[in-house]
């Protein structure tokens, strides 16, 4: 899809690199490309911006699960002067979605009655749990609420049909539940709740198209840009 997306705004593919063919890293093809996206594992992630780098070429990833272990050495090689533009989801409905959550959590911050809670849904096939979208916005809440000094892990309803985790956690953590089932490209909801009420906001994907145009989006900015780039960088809220 990404492919088909960039050949339709006039770019052209001069390299795709899967398990089969790692060698195409080194070739002058590859050498050749303006910025290379990069939408792989969490394991998998590291080596390839090293990779990348290593041959000259700006990267955009929307990898998740690998800055626990990696992202000291990532922020050292941009300040070498490579370019990265990382994201956990690239999708423009996510990006206002990101700017709403954070307005909102401004807001409640003033209204300790209401907890604050997500639940991410996604296909069988995703490998990390919660998601990487799920932490940016449990991030940014844990910024701006006072009460919540970091999140945690919940309730995890794996894809076969297995439960673990729970949903009894610190009050001080925001909690993350997780739903693994179908092929459903992904659903965030944010629920703050109180005794009188409850406000819930979700961003229900219908496909991955934009997530798909978002990567592309965001390889036409890096393309003359540098450093560190974010969604932040590329849609101005």
């Amino acid at each position: 899809m990404i492919e088909e997306i960039a050949l339709s705004r006039g770019h052209e593919i001069v390299s795709i690199i899967d398990v089969d063919n790692p060698e195409e890293f080194d070739s002058p093809a590859f050498k050749s490309a303006d910025v290379a996206i990069e939408f792989t594992t969490p394991t998998t992630a590291y080596a390839n911006f090293l990779k990348a780098f290593k041959a000259g070429v700006k990267v955009v990833s929307g990898s998740t699960g690998w800055k626990k272990d990696h992202e000291a050495d990532v922020q050292r090689l941009i300040a070498e002067g490579n370019t990265l533009f990382w994201a956990s989801n690239f999708s423009l409905g996510v990006a206002i979605f990101s700017a709403v959550n954070k307005y909102l959590a401004r807001i409640m911050n003033q209204f300790a009655d209401y907890d604050v809670s997500m639940v991410e849904t996604h296909h069988v096939h995703k490998l990390d749990a919660p998601s990487g979208t799920a932490i940016t916005l449990a991030e940014q809440i844990c910024a701006e609420v006072d009460r919540k000094t970091d999140w945690v892990k919940g309730e995890v309803h794996n894809a076969d049909g297995t439960v673990s985790g729970t949903t009894n956690q610190p009050h001080n953590l925001l909690r993350i539940d997780a739903i693994r089932r179908d092929e459903v490209p992904g659903i965030h909801t944010i629920t703050y709740d109180s005794p009188a009420d409850a406000i819930t906001i979700t961003h229900d994907a219908h496909n991955r198209r934009g997530f798909a145009l978002g990567a592309v989006l965001a390889a036409e900015f890096t393309a003359t840009h540098s450093g560190l780039l974010t969604t932040d960088d590329l849609f101005d809220f």
